[in-house]
């Protein structure tokens, strides 16, 4: 790959390596002097205040290998149908009122481990009314990837043994039906449940742990938290503590990593907007495990659901497109309480590996206390074909199978009208780049052009793909955004959100789609490891790498009442005041790999995640260092770095929305080049490596403990978080 360029939005993955402190406080004080030059001292990796040598680091790099296998080639893909999750129906008032522990407002009704707990703000308290009731429950069961056969091939693309559930072994070159993977699931499915919810409508969840409960004696493998323990966030809703689900709060109130077996906790989600600001709702959350040190492992195994919200005010965003805002959708009501929206698909993104059977089980953990222990058995033939995660991956894990709504390579038919499509990267740590291509030749396996090891990824590639249509983005993490912006392609980090309009009566060219027409939804970043992407639209493109995801085939005429808006939710006011005014006593977090490597390896200001106090902030440019304690209805400014290293961080902070107000030392807006949909409210702060990005926040409705972390799950299990409060 060639690194020059003249194009200044494009940086090479080498000049991105290049960035360091230097130019990282060259980049400040460009922007606006003295309010934002960093500590001129920092080296690139980590400040002063908890430096960490660059080269313990490299040294780590080369000792601690994270083994990972081929997963057997998918033979007929693109023929599974798309899974369109339907929405979870409510549990009947005459049914949830004589539950031996019903939901409500009181002492101990809010969670099975605790006689106190309660709710902190009731519906009636805000005028609301009851919530509808759901019921989730954490179980053990089985999901198949594919239906079609596969063939084991090994890392230089050539077909390779494989095994049974007994050991038995199979010759080089046998076509073989994968067996099922053993998922935790809510409700027993991946994805789980989907809940259709509005706004003014509260939702009460009850979670419920049966993971102890395995009748069919299901192998769990080594991945997933040992004691079967969960805890569930809403990523990210505006919610009470007890009910956000973080660690913070459960180890501080009820010394908890997680929720036991047998026990269940109330969630309640209030749907209602931060401050009641309606500028402040959102349209896309999800919920995942976010059991302390383990979430990576339990999101992996299948702890994912979804959370579309909709706005009825007005008839703005209710999901029908004859009114307000008049976005696809064609909503229909169901007489058990729930609705459904046709036109309107979530597409949930997952990345994974099946094992081979002959891949060690091994990583920089051994011998550190891992689960399984020491001394059990490094390769297991009979896990052939299942999902492959080793324990305490501590890089970022990256799959070499591409799964959407839990299918890899499926196929959806639309109609000839405009969809919106809600993507979600429920990944661990890869990163997506998406084109919408049309490909005469069609999809070819990778192994089949010459390619081997980590060009397997993705498994097949449509070499002669063109883009011939575009998006119209109307929405990111915290919502819609104030105006569609069209797109030729965009990424996808882990647990950002992304709403995309799609015309599909038309090619970009003005040309009509025709019945029967192919488009495929088409991945074209290359990211070989957790560290970062090698190839982009922002670094360079690799020509030849175009990996179909989702296969699109053009079906009937159907009735379209929708329009693309010029205009859409504005950007609530996030600072009251001239926010500069604050910027020299801003909190500073730096996000860093540490030197020591093991249990600790990532690190927020050189200190892991502890739950006996807040994080306090690096010197700031007023000198002071500030805890991570906010007032009640206080809005703040924060800084996140990442230290550098080359890796990239998506960070995530719960409870409020946050708006970004400079990156690298230049006001936003206008956008910045790389992240041109950045001008808005989002939760997830997609770090390029050695960038330093400055948000405003509020901290309004709730007092308690919250957390910001990595959203590479493996960085967030390996003590990537900091605790923070707001208090009366």
């Amino acid at each position: 790959m060639s690194n020059k360029t003249t194009d200044p939005t494009k940086i090479t993955r080498r000049d991105f390596f290049k960035l360091s402190a230097a130019a990282t406080a060259a980049f400040a004080m460009a922007g606006v002097g003295s309010l934002i030059a960093p500590d001129l001292a920092r080296k690139g990796l980590l400040s002063p205040l908890g430096v960490f040598d660059a080269a313990s680091v490299a040294l780590a790099d080369a000792i601690y290998i994270e083994a990972a296998p081929t997963s057997p080639l998918i033979l007929t893909p693109f023929r599974d149908v798309l899974p369109i999750p339907k929405a979870l129906a409510p549990i009947p008032k005459s049914v949830y009122s004589i539950w031996k522990n019903p939901p409500g407002s009181g002492a101990g009704q809010q969670t099975s481990v605790s006689k106190t707990e309660k709710h902190q703000i009731w519906t009636s308290k805000i005028g609301y009314p009851d919530p509808l009731v759901y019921q989730i429950k954490l179980q053990v069961n089985t999901h198949r990837f594919t239906t079609s056969q596969v063939l084991p091939i090994g890392a230089n693309g050539a077909p390779t043994i494989s095994f049974d559930a007994t050991g038995k072994t199979y010759p080089a070159g046998t076509v073989r039906t994968l067996p099922a993977s053993t998922i935790y699931g809510f409700n027993g499915t991946f994805p789980g449940p989907m809940i259709n919810a509005e706004y003014g409508k509260p939702a009460l969840v009850r979670f419920e742990n049966h993971l102890d409960e395995n009748p069919d004696n299901l192998d769990r493998q080594d991945f997933g938290a040992p004691d079967y323990s969960f805890m569930t966030h809403l990523h990210n809703g505006h919610t009470a503590p007890e009910s956000d689900g973080n660690p913070n709060y459960s180890m501080n109130k009820l010394k908890l990593h997680g929720y036991p077996t047998k026990a269940w906790v109330d969630n309640l989600y209030l749907n209602w907007p931060a401050g009641g600001d309606n500028n402040e709702k959102q349209s896309f959350l999800w919920f995942h495990d976010h059991r302390m040190d383990h979430t990576g492992s339990n999101v992996y195994k299948g702890m994912v659901g979804l959370f579309p919200i909709y706005d009825p005010a007005q008839s703005k965003d209710m999901g029908d497109e004859t009114k307000g805002w008049r976005l696809p959708g064609v909503r229909k009501n169901n007489a058990d309480g729930s609705f459904d929206v046709d036109y309107d698909i979530p597409l949930a993104f997952y990345d994974c590996r099946l094992d081979d059977g002959v891949t060690t089980h091994q990583d920089m953990h051994d011998g550190m206390g891992e689960f399984p222990a020491a001394g059990n058995p490094r390769t297991h033939p009979e896990w052939w074909g299942k999902t492959f995660y080793k324990h305490f991956v501590s890089h970022g894990f990256v799959g070499d199978i591409f799964t959407v709504n839990g299918t890899a390579n499926p196929v959806l038919e639309v109609k000839r009208r405009k969809y919106r499509f809600r993507f979600l990267d429920a990944s661990i740590a890869r990163i997506y780049e998406f084109k919408l291509m049309s490909s005469t030749k069609g999809p070819k396996a990778a192994k089949d052009l010459g390619y081997g090891g980590d060009e397997l990824q993705g498994q097949y590639r449509i070499l002669d793909g063109q883009q011939c249509m575009k998006f119209i983005q109307i929405a990111t993490d915290g919502g819609l955004i104030p105006a569609p912006i069209t797109r030729d392609s965009f990424e996808l980090w882990p647990a950002n959100r992304r709403e995309m309009i799609v015309d599909f009566t038309k090619y970009m060219d003005g040309t009509p789609t025709s019945k029967g027409d192919v488009i495929y939804l088409t991945n074209v970043m290359k990211m070989k490891d957790g560290r970062m992407w090698d190839n982009s639209t922002r670094s360079g493109l690799d020509p030849n790498y175009k990996v179909p995801v989702l296969k699109i085939v053009i079906g009937d005429d159907a009735p379209d009442n929708s329009l693309i808006p010029t205009a859409l939710r504005p950007v609530p006011n996030y600072a009251y005041g001239d926010w500069k005014k604050d910027l020299d006593n801003r909190m500073i977090f730096e996000v860093q790999r540490g030197g020591s490597g093991g249990e600790i390896e990532w690190l927020v200001n050189g200190q892991p995640f502890d739950p006996a106090k807040p994080a306090r902030s690096l010197k700031n440019p007023a000198g002071n260092q500030p805890l991570a304690i906010q007032k009640l209805g206080s809005y703040g400014v924060w800084e996140i770095r990442n230290g550098g290293g080359g890796w990239v961080h998506p960070f995530h902070f719960h409870m409020e929305e946050h708006r970004v107000i400079m990156r690298n030392g230049k006001l936003i807006p206008p956008a910045d080049p790389g992240h041109p949909d950045g001008i808005s409210k989002e939760d997830v702060c997609n770090l390029d490596p050695s960038e330093s990005v400055i948000v405003c926040r509020h901290f309004r409705d709730f007092v308690g403990k919250y957390v910001g972390h990595c959203h590479n799950l493996a960085h967030e299990d390996h003590a990537m978080m900091f605790g923070w409060e707001v208090v009366p």
